[in-house]
């Protein structure tokens, strides 16, 4: 049975989704005195006993419901691009904290291409300081790039792994600057959590909580301040008003359905669910879905590139240990006028464990790799290092979320996602797998596999102040609907070139700012 504390009662708040951006905002608005309800699909999770060093029984973390894929390069769903229970995709990420450049926001300026987000790095930059105090992120004194340098409110990690070590030394004999990456994760003891031990199973989730997740900081404020978090409770549709106001939201749990009233809607169910959610959600008023008066809904869905490239080392590398990504470089982040392509990438020093390992060359360019030859580079394992991609892929309003005909077994819809990379992006993965080459070679490797992937899906919801061309503005408030917002990666306007989750964070602390001010002067 579910804790039912605001059971038939209108709360302030509902939130779908207790991922990065939801647990942010539970925490904000409850502390703020507001009466939140936090909607959660998956399960409520203890570290201690239900994360394991397991690859296969810790896939689990990602929402594994089937989505429909479609296009020229349809994407591969699940463990590596979202989150299922609380905490969401923050329970088993890498926990890379990087925030985006003023560039990131500037795409059409500086460019020609994509477009402008409404806000800059300006209007980000004390959110990313504060949510990087919060959490305690640790990094190197100087960060080389962007428009922040350091230091970090913990110091960096070490010892550092050796294909951290290996990658530092390939940058640094081909004259590439490499950093020590800033994470969220401890580098020594805050809030009764302990520093990291290099256990090295952070996509399995942390056992020990020296990685940060949504899960372990966030969800346990929320609920101290008097938020009602309730997992394993689908929700199906937004509630609409005949006044063309949210009402609340329908959910299924275990098998029966409930509705959750309330004055403020915020979905924070991430790139997909957010997306299908408003679609599935249309009433007379609003056919085409909520908050799609500009047709914007589910378009210009994005990922980033996110290829790798392995190397076989005649001494051990040994890529199960330490966190995965420890070093990085963003070198090639900004557009070069002599590349043939615009826009830019980070590379990480990416560790992988034996399962994933596998998984991914037996994916690997010019055909499957299996059979005895697989077996024999399995049995090699502890001698290949690992370069991983982050690399910018331009929105495409054809990149998208739509409702399939076939449905799922709460009775919606199923989310098909078509995806195609553009000439752009193809060209700065090309450029990015010959650098990656070049550094494992430097260092001393034979490069063996590249492996193509993607990774941190962003839009579909996207922010603007113009309507007609926008689902929602620069806090996430839906233009056609006022008390209905979207606070996620949907509402991404370009994906940068770093890691996303310290931006979705940040919006999201923002977001919070702006409903708190709202309330206080009753404009929500």
């Amino acid at each position: 049975m579910m804790n039912r504390k605001y059971a038939n009662e209108e709360v302030d708040v509902v939130i779908v989704g207790a991922g990065a951006a939801g647990g942010v905002l539970a925490k904000e608005l409850s502390e703020a005195g507001m009466s939140v309800v936090v909607l959660e699909a998956g399960p409520f999770r203890d570290p201690q006993k239900d994360f394991a060093s397991d690859e296969l029984a810790m896939r689990n973390l990602g929402w594994q419901d089937t989505r429909i894929v479609d296009g020229k390069d349809p994407l591969t769903m699940g463990h590596n691009n979202s989150g299922r229970g609380v905490g969401g995709g923050t329970v088993h990420f890498t926990a890379v904290f990087l925030r985006f450049h003023e560039a990131d926001f500037r795409a059409r300026t500086l460019d020609g291409v994509a477009e402008d987000w409404p806000i800059g790095y300006s209007d980000l930059e004390r959110y990313y300081a504060r949510n990087e105090k919060e959490i305690a992120v640790s990094g190197p004194k100087h960060f080389p790039w962007g428009n922040y340098h350091g230091p970090y409110p913990y110091p960096e990690r070490e010892p550092l792994s050796p294909n951290a070590y290996m990658f530092m030394n390939g940058c640094d004999k081909l004259g590439i600057r490499s950093s020590v990456a800033p994470l969220a994760i401890l580098s020594a003891p805050f809030e009764g959590r302990p520093p990291c031990i290099n256990r090295g199973f952070c996509n399995q989730g942390c056992m020990p909580d020296a990685k940060f997740s949504t899960l372990i900081v966030h969800i346990p404020k929320a609920i101290q301040a008097g938020a009602e978090v309730l997992a394993n409770c689908m929700v199906t549709r937004v509630i609409m008003g005949s006044d063309g106001k949210a009402k609340g939201v329908a959910f299924i749990h275990e098998g029966k359905s409930y509705e959750q009233k309330a004055k403020l809607v915020i979905l924070s169910a991430y790139v997909v669910e957010t997306p299908r959610l408003l679609l599935n959600s249309a009433t007379a008023q609003f056919p085409d879905g909520l908050a799609n008066s500009s047709g914007w809904v589910g378009r210009a869905v994005m990922v980033h590139s996110s290829h790798d490239v392995y190397a076989k080392f005649d001494t051990e590398i040994r890529l199960y240990k330490g966190t995965p990504v420890l070093a990085t470089t963003q070198d090639f982040y900004q557009t070069d006028p002599n590349n043939n392509f615009v826009r830019g990438y980070t590379l990480h020093a990416h560790g992988a464990r034996p399962v994933e390992f596998a998984s991914g060359i037996s994916k690997a360019e010019g055909g499957p790799v299996w059979g005895e030859r697989l077996r024999e580079t399995l049995l090699d394992y502890n001698y290949y290092g690992r370069v991983t991609l982050v690399g910018e892929v331009l929105p495409h309003p054809e990149n998208r979320v739509t409702l399939a005909e076939e449905k799922d077994e709460y009775g919606l819809p199923r989310a098909t996602v078509t995806f195609s990379y553009g000439d752009n992006d193809r060209k700065l993965i090309d450029h990015a797998v010959a650098n990656m080459k070049a550094i494992l070679d430097a260092a001393g490797g034979k490069v063996e596999f590249v492996i193509p992937d993607s990774a941190h899906m962003m839009g579909g919801c996207r922010m603007g102040n113009d309507p007609e061309s926008s689902v929602v503005n620069s806090y996430g408030q839906t233009h056609d609907i006022p008390n209905l917002f979207v606070c996620d990666a949907s509402i991404f306007v370009t994906s940068g070139a770093g890691n996303p989750t310290n931006t979705v964070m940040s919006l999201a602390l923002r977001t919070a700012d702006y409903i708190k001010e709202k309330a206080k002067k009753l404009e929500l």
